[in-house]
């Protein structure tokens, strides 16, 4: 039986399993609908989804570890968080050479379904979003910007059904770039405080 002391950390690392799960789960359907159909906002987020099953393996690993170990750890997330931001400039430059616009329904459906995934990982995570300073900060702001580009990929595919335009699908997955370069901004902040607490 765990002390008292200890539950919060058990809940913590079933509920980052459980996302890491779920996103190494649907980084493979989404991937797969991404180059099926030529999305830009679609590889972007697939994309995520593998970065984002990195970060909370990462994190699970990290828990047990010194205040000064997590912050270094937290570091190394804020550049992984840079990854996807550096995988969607190589998709929009592509597309830009290619410029045929996603067919909407896989696309407004795919991005239906991230968004569920995004919203119960977030939903497992909010309250733990405060423990263990930068690490568990990494990733709840990697499922709650997740659900807000999703949200956006629907409306593209809305927009895509009504312009055959590509620039809905390229101004999305644009955006999920600026965003996830905005959360490695804020992780590094955090993970820069908690190694100057550590080291004072």
């Amino acid at each position: 039986m765990p002390e008292p002391a200890s539950r919060p950390d058990a809940a913590l690392r079933r509920a980052i399993f459980a996302v890491a799960l779920l996103n190494l789960g649907y980084f493979g359907i989404e991937f797969a609908v991404a180059l099926a159909i030529g999305s830009v906002s679609l590889f972007a987020d697939s994309v995520d989804f593998l970065e984002d099953t990195s970060v909370n393996l990462l994190i699970l690993l990290a828990l047990g570890w010194s205040l000064r170990a997590r912050a270094r750890v937290g570091m190394g997330l804020a550049a992984i968080l840079l990854v996807p931001a550096l995988a969607t400039l190589w998709a929009l430059w592509s597309k830009l050479h290619l410029p045929l616009p996603p067919t909407p329904v896989p696309l407004t459906l795919t991005g239906l379904g991230a968004m569920a995934v995004n919203f119960g990982c977030a939903t497992l995570l909010v309250r733990f979003r405060h423990h263990s300073g930068s690490l568990t900060r990494a990733a709840f702001l990697s499922a709650r910007n997740d659900v807000f580009a999703n949200i956006a990929i629907v409306f593209a595919g809305g927009l895509t059904a009504f312009t055959h335009s590509v620039w809905p699908d390229v101004a999305v997955g644009a955006g999920i770039m600026l965003m996830n370069a905005g959360a490695a901004r804020e992780v590094w902040q955090a993970a820069r405080e908690e190694h100057r607490i550590a080291r004072t």
